[in-house]
């Protein structure tokens, strides 16, 4: 019998009562595990062989799960230092336990979680109590599980620990299906009768062809019905495909794109948008202080006209905030909390000269926001900014280019609530409803420019703008109940590679 190198080889390595899985051929023949499974299915199909299958589940540790090996669980180091301070005996302020335990950022949060379900004492009212007599076991499950881990050995640990390590992001786990090889007692038998390596050939090259050798060579055999290696191909990003999406439709409408800076002097951050300096939305709280110098290229006379707007406020009858207002806090930088600080730019002529109404202008561009994560919030996320510099423009004007813009979308249920902005008077959100949960949910902020925001900058006419979320629309559109499913590192990558693009 004369079979292929690689067939020859794995019936060589298999044995008839010992079983081995395609791992193991693989490894001991020096052979890509693709390779031998292709041949095992092929002397299968001759009866030489048999293959069976059974699903495994491959664990192994996250980025964070590796770190907590080698430093421990932050709860478990809380605990060791509340106990080395006496806190089994006595209450010790969270602060210092914390302090001497080395924990930071995230893992704070992590700890104090995690303190009170694994057993490990009490926290009230900002001082921690230690139980000396935690369960051992409890307190280490967790901590042994990563070990074992780490050796190899999830197969040996309760399902309860794994489905709470994968919650907290410490693990991942993934099904395999596992390939075992045993002779049949046709191989033993071809075996003893004796088995040669046949010359085959498993591609036709162009050498083949210009020499003619093709028609003497022998082909190997393929098993078009073989399992093969899941590849998977690079995707542009849903996030990415609609805000490409959302760049044709409103070119399509008339609007030019807008380019800036991602981070900019709270000038045209804030200043300009009538924010006074003592806003809280101004604080650490809600946006991002960079530690950088000043911005010292803001134009002097704009400066002053907007300073001049924010104490006195603008016409006859206008009124200032009668608050704090300084140039050295204008010109301070921060991440950009919204893209509005681009429509600042374009509108005061800094980014390319003055501007002759009716002009429109958008962007799609990433914002920072020190929000809480949730559902549909996240610290950097895509806004949809846009304006509209005409004569005489009213709510209606404003309310139409919503309609015309979420309909192509096919969104026609778009609601509006009036609402209150420091910049825009009137102003309105926009709420669309979800194809899953029917909950309304907010998806946009708009509204006309008040005098005291286009006056300072040099426009003499109407202003129209809006600033709506990217990542709402895509729930819109594709029904995600959460934007972390597609967007940070949580996100779900068999959907992303799975989902279909809506047109």
């Amino acid at each position: 019998m004369r079979l292929p190198e690689t067939q020859v080889a794995l019936l060589e390595a298999a044995s008839a009562t010992e079983t081995k899985t395609v791992a193991q051929l693989a490894e001991e023949l020096g052979e890509d595990p693709a390779a031998v499974t292709r041949a095992a299915f092929e002397l299968e199909d001759d009866g030489l062989v048999a293959v069976e299958e059974h699903v495994a589940e491959e664990v192994s540790l996250t980025d964070e799960g590796e770190t907590y090996l080698e430093d421990g669980l932050p709860e478990l180091r809380l605990y060791e230092a509340a106990m080395d301070a006496g806190a089994d005996e006595e209450a010790v302020p969270m602060g210092q336990l914390i302090g001497a335990s080395g924990l930071e950022g995230p893992e704070v949060d992590i700890a104090l979680s995690n303190f009170a379900r694994k057993g490990l004492g009490k926290i009230d009212s900002g001082e921690v109590v230690a139980e000396p007599d935690a369960e051992a076991a409890e307190k280490n499950r967790e901590a042994e599980a990563l070990e074992a881990i780490s050796g190899g050995n999830a197969g040996y640990i309760d399902a309860g620990i794994l489905d709470r390590l994968e919650s907290r992001g410490l693990i991942e786990r993934e099904e395999t299906t596992v390939r075992s090889v045993t002779l049949t007692d046709e191989g033993v038998t071809a075996m003893m009768e004796g088995v040669e390596v046949a010359e085959t050939v498993g591609a036709v090259t162009p050498e083949l062809l210009t020499s003619g050798e093709w028609e003497d060579v022998e082909f190997t055999e393929y098993n078009v019905e073989a399992d093969a290696e899941t590849v998977h191909g690079g995707k542009e990003h849903i996030l990415r495909q609609t805000a490409n999406r959302v760049k044709d439709v409103l070119v399509g409408m008339g609007f030019q794109e807008m380019e800036g800076p991602h981070a900019d002097a709270e000038f045209w951050i804030n200043d300009c948008l009538f924010m006074p300096q003592d806003h809280p939305a101004r604080t650490h709280w809600d946006q991002f202080a960079l530690d950088v110098p000043a911005m010292e290229s803001i134009p002097e006379d704009l400066l002053e006209r907007v300073e001049d707007a924010h104490r006195n406020g603008v016409g006859e009858d206008g009124d200032g905030y009668h608050s704090p207002w300084t140039p050295e806090v204008a010109k301070q930088v921060d991440l950009r909390g919204h893209t509005t600080s681009l429509s600042m730019r374009y509108l005061s002529g800094f980014a390319q000269g003055d501007l002759e109404p009716p002009q429109r202008y958008f962007s799609v561009e990433k914002v920072y926001r020190n929000d809480t994560l949730d559902p549909t919030h996240l610290l950097e996320f895509f806004q949809i900014e846009g304006w509209v510099m005409a004569e005489d423009l009213s709510v209606r004007d404003l309310m139409g280019t919503f309609t015309e813009f979420y309909e192509q979308f096919g969104i026609t249920d778009i609601e509006f609530k009036p609402h209150y902005n420091p910049y825009t008077e009137p102003s309105f959100e926009l709420f669309g409803k979800h194809p899953e949960t029917g909950e309304l949910i907010e998806i946009g902020n708009s509204g006309i420019f008040r005098e005291e925001v286009v006056t300072p900058l040099g426009v003499e006419c109407d202003v129209m703008a809006w600033g709506l979320a990217l990542e709402r629309l895509l729930m819109l559109m594709y029904g995600f109940e959460d934007i972390r499913d597609v967007h940070g590192t949580l996100c779900d990558l068999e959907l992303l590679r799975n989902v279909e693009v809506v047109q």
